[in-house]
């Protein structure tokens, strides 16, 4: 077959040409075999640059397209649409990383940067000689999705869904949906209520007609791939028959065991069986066998007695439900930084040295107290109030080298509340850096300096410790360089966001990738912000990293309009570049069975040998490296297309 090739090389601007000679590399490749056409051009992505592409491809009949500009992760779908557009395959069309893999990490060294881009070239010139004509894999879709986590994120994707017109199971861990936003007293910058905001949303998710609200449940086994999920849901033990029960509240008014109430933070008491808050959706009770005295000691009963639907049942167990879906959307959450791993800041046992979270019930009308700001250790209102940004965050001896986003400004919520409540208390924060970045968020800042008189102090706080009834502030102004005392009444901190505790293992669950902090990672930073590399996976919310509810719910929404995208295709097509194994030369070790990170590979009984499932695969090549004979490949990456391009990177 002769190869009639063509090379397009970018200027992308100046972040090729800045540093390679672009001119030089296009004129060099022009000679090189296989080559029937070379140019370079200042923006190959452009529109006039891919009708470029196109234009060659028809008049010098290319079978193959060699694009050199940044990486194919950026931009290869892009040029693969122009290919199909000139009526040439899309898998004839390859990228040459000359930006991020020559340019931009040889700036120092112009000529020697413009060599390694025409050897760069030269290698995948010598793949696309290879490469087959493939074709995308069609694969049926199950018009359902499934939202795992029931905070704004989660409720706001499944509303999204559902109104598109399609079926939604939303699963939440706890008794009812709402997440942390349901904690919060009054939301920046506009300090209207959160309850006002989230509740009716909570409600509409419970009465849509397409949702299937599952609170008290978490997701089991899972196991499929894009359009065919099939997912084991755990419902937990709840010992009340929620299906029966009319959430009359008696059972709880009557229970006489009490434990912390965690949707109190610990600054109030539950009931052993209990609805988590007023608002809750579903409005019913769940039992907590490890504090009921019944479950724990045969003793009691008092809430199945009075019970006057006979909802209450001691018997029950956890139950596991299968679904089938075509997508789902991750939106976990998180938690804060724990407090005592914050030791120089008393590690949790300062009764008045309290979480964001904490001061957040103690403002808020429905809290504890009321709304009424008081110490934990004797119910007095405070005078003089520390907030402390940064407690975790940006701090790499707490492994949190990461800003958490949105602790200056909750702070200045905090501490604005706080002045509005108690108006002859003052308010000190102390911070490294104001970061105020969204809208009306510098606005914010400056309405509780200037009207409101916080006072913000730029440093770090080295330690807290009690002291005569006081909690003693030892800190520094680093804009003066003075030593900073301060005798406060209440300190709270700004601890760090980190992901929720449950979802590592759930992400290992979905085989989705996570940073190493733990947050969930997108495909793509800038262009595809809500999508898994996993296909068929989408992320929302505080789950993907760091974030306040308008971009939480901004996020939800775009994954939301990915599963309706998914949807309203009859099949989905996937990638065709996956592993092939060559059954004459498979020995039947099933070394890629337990390797494949997918479940992808599985080891056909009757033949003795592999195989691969192409609605799965995903082309990762972990069972390609760990097989033993050599039997499986990779299309349009073989054995002997990888020692060509790499004959051709070491000609000299």
């Amino acid at each position: 077959m002769e190869h009639r090739i063509g090379v397009f090389v970018c200027h992308c601007g100046t972040n090729i040409a800045g540093v390679v000679d672009v001119k030089r590399v296009a004129e060099e490749l022009a000679s090189y075999p296989g080559v029937a056409f070379s140019t370079d051009y200042t923006y190959m992505c452009s529109d006039p640059g891919q009708n470029l592409v196109k234009d060659a491809i028809k008049e010098h009949k290319l079978t193959g397209v060699v694009v050199s500009a940044c990486s194919p992760t950026l931009h290869e779908a892009t040029f693969r649409r122009a290919g199909v557009g000139a009526d040439l395959n899309p898998y004839m069309v390859e990228i040459a990383n000359i930006r991020e893999q020559c340019s931009w990490v040889h700036q120092e060294d112009k000529p020697r940067a413009t060599e390694k881009a025409i050897k760069i070239i030269k290698t995948m010139i010598e793949k696309v000689k290879q490469d087959e004509a493939l074709e995308p894999i069609a694969v049926p879709v199950t018009k359902r999705a499934l939202v795992v986590g029931g905070g704004v994120a989660g409720i706001q994707a499944a509303l999204d869904i559902a109104n598109s017109g399609h079926e939604v199971i939303l699963v939440e861990k706890e008794a009812s949906i709402g997440g942390h936003m349901a904690q919060l007293s009054e939301t920046f910058p506009t300090l209207d209520c959160s309850q006002c905001i989230l509740t009716p949303k909570m409600v509409d998710a419970a009465q849509h007609p397409r949702i299937k609200l599952m609170t008290y449940c978490e997701v089991g086994d899972v196991a499929g791939y894009v359009g065919n999920f099939k997912i084991k849901i755990k419902k937990k033990a709840a010992y009340v028959n929620r299906d029966v029960c009319t959430g009359c509240g008696l059972c709880s008014e009557k229970c006489p065991s009490k434990t912390d109430s965690e949707f109190e933070e610990g600054l109030a008491t539950r009931k052993a069986i209990y609805t988590p808050f007023p608002q809750a959706v579903p409005n019913k009770p769940v039992l907590d066998a490890e504090h009921c005295l019944y479950m724990q000691s045969g003793k009691c009963g008092i809430c199945a007695k009075i019970c006057p639907v006979d909802a209450v049942d001691y018997t029950q167990k956890d139950e596991f439900v299968d679904v089938e879906v075509g997508a789902i959307v991750v939106a976990t959450g998180y938690d804060l930084y724990p407090i005592i791993n914050i030791g120089e800041y008393g590690g949790g046992k300062i009764k008045d040295v309290v979480t964001s979270l904490q001061f957040e019930r103690l403002l808020s009308a429905s809290g504890p107290t009321s709304g009424v700001v008081r110490r934990p250790s004797d119910g007095e209102i405070p005078k003089e109030v520390v907030f402390l940004t940064c407690v975790g965050s940006r701090d790499p001896e707490h492994h949190k080298a990461y800003c958490s986003k949105i602790c200056c400004m909750y702070l200045t919520k905090h501490a604005m509340l706080y002045k509005h409540t108690v108006h002859d208390g003052q308010a000190y924060l102390f911070y490294m850096d104001v970061r105020t970045g969204g809208k009306g968020y510098e606005e914010f800042y400056q309405r509780a300096a200037e009207e409101d008189d916080v006072l913000y102090v730029r440093g770090k706080v080295s330690k807290l410790y009690e002291e005569d009834g006081k909690v003693i502030v030892w800190g520094v102004d680093t804009l003066t360089g003075q030593k900073v005392e301060i005798a406060a009444d209440m300190v709270v901190l700004g601890l760090a966001m980190e992901p929720n505790a449950q979802a590592l293992e759930l992400a290992k669950k979905l085989k989705i990738q996570v940073n190493e902090w733990g947050f969930l990672s997108e495909a793509h930073p800038k262009l595809r912000p809500v999508e898994s590399l996993a296909p068929g996976f989408y992320l929302a919310g505080a789950a993907q990293g760091p974030k306040d509810i308008p971009d939480a719910v901004a996020q939800a929404s775009a994954a939301a309009s990915k599963v309706a995208s998914l949807f309203a295709e009859k099949e989905y097509h996937r990638e065709p570049i996956i592993a092939l194994v060559d059954e004459d030369e498979c020995a039947g070790c099933r070394v890629c069975v337990s390797v494949c990170p997918y479940d992808a590979a599985e080891f056909d009984e009757e033949k003795k040998v592999a195989h691969i499932q192409e609605a799965i695969c995903e082309g990762c090549g972990a069972c390609i490296a760990a097989c033993p004979s050599g039997s499986v490949t990779q299309k349009n990456l073989t054995d002997d297309q990888l020692f060509k391009m790499v004959t051709a990177a070491l000609e000299d």
